[in-house]
């Protein structure tokens, strides 16, 4: 299974979503897609129209930055993150 670590502002968006979730997808679109079957929003909050990625969420498989296509291996780590601006 592909270990999926989640950020801590999206944690707090959507109650009883885990920091850390254990997924079994083909790809990182699938891994989404369960995730928002178990825990309803967080597709919206990861993922545009299209679908893609939010402009500022950085999706990063086994230390690679990934697409909603990228394959996932059982082992994979997906970090999802959300990107930090300021001025």
């Amino acid at each position: 299974m592909a270990r999926i670590y989640l950020p801590r502002s999206l944690v707090a968006l959507i109650p009883a979503l885990p920091g850390r979730v254990d997924v079994e997808a083909g790809s990182v679109l699938e891994a989404i897609d369960r995730m928002e079957a178990r825990w309803p929003g967080l597709r919206y909050r990861v993922c545009d129209a299209g679908p893609v990625i939010r402009e500022h969420i950085n999706v990063f498989v086994d230390g690679e930055m990934a697409t909603l296509e990228t394959e996932l291996r059982p082992a994979s780590e997906v970090r999802i993150i959300t990107a930090v601006s300021g001025g």
